[in-house]
């Protein structure tokens, strides 16, 4: 990049890149966590979010691109995925066309690090009473369709376990996948531990570190012979903040490859192969990425609501039972009181006649095909209520 003679341009910049969140609180932690960074580096530090959030991340990469020759972006999540594997390098791919002289250093996902391990040992080990006789961690994650992620979720589980001195280790997660947490409760009370520790694996707050506490809560209820208690997520500390540091000390020797050996949309994978190859998982990434900023929060007269399920009630669908399943909906979201916080729309022809009936949740941008009213209610109670998928019956395209 030609520099102005009178003025020095600055030749490298970091960008650290966060999910995003519809509760501000999350956006604060991780924009104190930015501001606990700036001060460890010797390079201009920006921030963005993926989505749900502004600043968004392209923008302002290609902001920095007009004044930077050199861009490192540091991913802050905790494995790798979609976001990190496709979305990121998407959008570094389009910013090499118009600023081809600008290099781009894309860090690795945080992954399995003994800095956070440490993190949860010191929380555990503070707990008043602790004991490591007889007692067992859960560790919660969140959960994700990609296969890679949550065999590093196991690792960094077993981690925490090896670093408290407590080899009883069952990780689960809140959604997406299996086991669920209350799954792993039930399975826990018959282990009949002295104590549980549950650890919830989040960088920051947001509703599912609430679900999480109300859960744990709710445990005397059903438990009442066991004592669990629940540690701090990740949050803002000295541990995560040296972590990030020492990612972008790494990457000025360099960029950090991205881990793809296992990535289900690089290499085949057991029953997960329909996303591989380039112009799959490309295709797949850019559907999704188109729904980030749907998402977007902004200026309502009226509450927001948490999700909008589109039912197709066009001829092909309505003869295989579409009204049927449109009315299971609703009365499943009157009956379970939460009717207000999700919108149920009747659209006309959706383009996927034959494969009916059709529909999808937005802003998730998950289709689903071939549903009855019995899919209708199950929707409902995993999908829109618990963040689960209804697999059997998740469109292949978006799957």
């Amino acid at each position: 990049m030609k520099q102005n003679s009178t003025k020095q341009i600055p030749k490298k910049v970091v960008c650290l890149v966060g999910h995003g969140s519809r509760h501000n609180d999350a956006n604060v932690e991780f924009e104190e966590l930015v501001a606990s960074v700036r001060n460890d580096i010797d390079y201009p530090l920006y921030h963005g979010y993926i989505e749900l959030a502004s600043p968004a991340y392209p923008e302002v990469l290609e902001s920095l691109s007009k004044s930077y020759d050199e861009i490192i972006i540091v991913p802050i999540a905790l494995f790798m995925a979609g976001h990190v594997k496709n979305d990121i390098p998407l959008a570094i791919a389009q910013l090499k066309k118009k600023y081809p002289d600008v290099t781009y250093s894309v860090t690795p996902a945080l992954g399995v690090q003994t800095e956070l391990a440490n993190l949860f040992s010191e929380r555990i080990q503070d707990l008043e009473g602790h004991s490591t006789d007889e007692a067992c961690i859960i560790v919660v994650g969140r959960g994700s369709s990609d296969p890679d992620a949550n065999s590093d979720f196991f690792k960094m589980a077993r981690l925490i376990g090896e670093s408290a001195g407590i080899e009883q280790v069952l990780p689960t997660y809140i959604g997406i996948t299996s086991p669920t947490l209350p799954d792993t409760l039930e399975y826990a009370s018959r282990l009949r531990p002295k104590s549980i520790v549950v650890v919830p694996y989040f960088l920051f707050t947001g509703v599912l570190i609430r679900r999480i506490q109300d859960m744990i809560d709710d445990i005397p209820k059903s438990y009442p012979w066991l004592k669990a208690r629940l540690v701090d997520y990740i949050g803002v500390n000295n541990h995560l903040r040296d972590l990030i540091v020492r990612r972008i000390h790494e990457a000025e020797q360099g960029a950090l490859p991205l881990a793809c050996v296992t990535c289900k949309y690089r290499a085949p994978l057991g029953q997960v192969t329909e996303h591989v190859g380039g112009l799959k998982s490309l295709l797949w990434s850019i559907r999704h990425t188109v729904t980030h900023n749907q998402a977007m929060p902004h200026d309502h007269a009226h509450t927001p609501m948490k999700k909008h399920v589109l039912v197709c009630t066009n001829n092909d669908c309505a003869d295989k039972g579409a009204l049927r399943v449109l009315r299971r909906i609703q009365r499943t979201l009157k009956d379970k009181k939460v009717f207000r916080d999700f919108k149920v729309t009747r659209t006309s022809c959706m383009g996927r006649c034959g494969e009916g009936p059709t529909v999808a949740v937005y802003p998730d941008g998950i289709w689903y095909r071939e549903l009855n009213e019995d899919d209708g209610q199950a929707l409902v109670e995993e999908h829109l209520l618990n963040d689960k998928l209804v697999t059997a019956k998740v469109d292949n395209i978006m799957q």
